[in-house]
């Protein structure tokens, strides 16, 4: 359950971090609302999460999601560079969310 909670606290962390893109420096009201909520739903997940797995591992997979999912999406949204080193980059991420999934006793 509290895997559950980190990845749903990560996706939620995507949200939050294009939806600060959106909201323009907070003057456009909708994407301003979304940046708030999914803010604290991030943030309020991770706390959830926390009390039963290890803080640097969940912090770590947690920005780590945001990391790769917000770097992903910039490349579709935004047009943003897509050359070797940066797909590289976001696979030594995965890699290491990978890891530390897998050398937890969760």
């Amino acid at each position: 359950m509290a895997w559950l909670l980190l990845f749903s606290a990560g996706f939620v962390e995507i949200i939050f971090a294009l939806s600060l893109k959106y909201n323009a420096g907070f003057t456009k009201l909708w994407p301003s609302i979304a940046t708030v909520i999914s803010g604290i739903g991030s943030f309020g997940l991770l706390m959830w999460a926390i009390k039963t797995l290890p803080l640097g591992t969940a912090y770590a997979v947690w920005t780590g999601m945001g990391a790769v999912g917000v770097a992903i999406l910039s490349i579709i949204l935004f047009k943003e560079s897509v050359d070797w080193y940066r797909l590289l980059s976001i696979a030594l991420v995965i890699a290491g969310i990978v890891g530390l999934k897998l050398t937890d006793s969760q």
